[in-house]
């Protein structure tokens, strides 16, 4: 396993990072329990989760994710769980989950009740990195491209923002802070900000980064690494879509069957995208999956790639994929293939 120090933080995180996003609905807390197991057995110790999480939840299971991953981390103990890095996020608004919190905005009560929660949720004291799962300004994301007007109903508070996470710093609760689903102008903000009042810097962001997604490297890859904010990969797998199941028969159990809903991954451009992929990886003796994580995985201008399973079989083929290594000629291919079909999945 590799491992690499997070910008502007203390932590020295794996590479790869365990996403948790169907523990409590998709998986059983055993389950859970088994992935995150078998995962830091193999030398993982960055953990990703959210409040909303799981993923096609509802009021009732809301929650459970990061509560599954607490029963795990009291079984383990204080000391193994002190060589891990435990990272969450808080849910922004307009998103239809009002049944979290009312109102869902990055207030000062909402932060501090979010943060309590999943502090008593995953049976911590501190949580290692804390996100802002997607902006409370409204903007495109999540299958729309670019931003055709600005949201002029939301007030910029990124400077009130940044106060409340360096008051939660300093009581212990937090350690360091990160963006999501985030575009330029809001890690520039919050860049600006820290350096202007010596408030937090903004540590991660968290964005979608894939074979289907490469938007990251318009604009977000130049500010990132010249300012020092580490690319937390999710998604390399298109939701599954580049393990190339989708391309046949629709089971029940399949994700996109359970939740309809998430359409990202499945328009027409996609699927002839993960088609010309899929050729690619069989012509060269690999699974289209091996080479979608291994493309993630070879990229600098990446931190960490998350990866997320519904079974023990899914999570070692996954991990198992970043033993591969793409040669030039396999890149050049892939280059080929973006151009000609570029960000299906936006």
């Amino acid at each position: 396993m590799n491992y690499i120090l997070l910008p502007n933080s203390e932590l020295k995180v794996s590479t790869i990072c365990l996403g948790t996003m169907t523990f409590g609905n998709q998986n059983t807390e055993a389950e859970a329990h088994a992935q995150l197991d078998y995962a830091i057995e193999k030398g993982i110790n960055f953990i990703d989760t959210a409040e909303m999480y799981p993923i096609g939840g509802n009021a009732q299971i809301v929650g459970s994710t990061e509560r599954h991953i607490g029963s795990w981390l009291h079984k383990i103990g204080s000391s193994e769980r002190e060589k891990l890095v435990i990272a969450t996020k808080i849910a922004g608004p307009n998103r239809g989950l009002e049944y979290i919190r009312q109102p869902l905005d990055f207030s000062k009560k909402s932060i501090h009740d979010a943060v309590n929660l999943s502090l008593k949720n995953l049976q911590i004291d501190t949580i290692d990195l804390y996100q802002m799962h997607w902006p409370e300004r409204v903007m495109n994301m999540f299958g729309q491209r670019g931003v055709t007007q600005i949201d002029t109903n939301w007030k910029d508070n990124i400077f009130e923002v940044l106060t409340i996470f360096e008051g939660l710093i300093k009581e212990g609760k937090i350690r360091n802070i990160g963006v999501s689903n985030e575009n330029p102008y809001g890690v520039m903000r919050f860049l600006h900000e820290s350096e202007k009042h010596n408030l937090p810097r903004i540590s991660t962001i968290q964005n979608p980064y894939s074979l289907l997604n490469r938007l990251y490297e318009v604009g977000l890859s130049e500010v990132c690494m010249r300012e020092n904010v580490g690319l937390l990969a999710y998604s390399p797998l298109g939701f599954g879509s580049l393990s190339g199941k989708y391309l046949g028969e629709v089971k029940p159990e399949y994700r996109m069957a359970k939740f309809p809903q998430f359409t990202r991954y499945t328009s027409e451009n996609c699927t002839k995208a993960i088609k010309l992929y899929k050729e690619l990886a069989e012509a060269n003796n690999l699974t289209i999956a091996q080479m979608a994580i291994a493309f993630v995985n070879q990229q600098n201008l990446v931190t960490s790639t998350i990866i997320g399973a519904t079974s023990l079989k899914q999570l070692k083929e996954n991990i198992t994929a970043f033993e591969v290594v793409l040669a030039p000629e396999i890149l050049m291919e892939i280059n080929k293939i973006q151009e000609l079909i570029p960000n299906p999945a936006p």
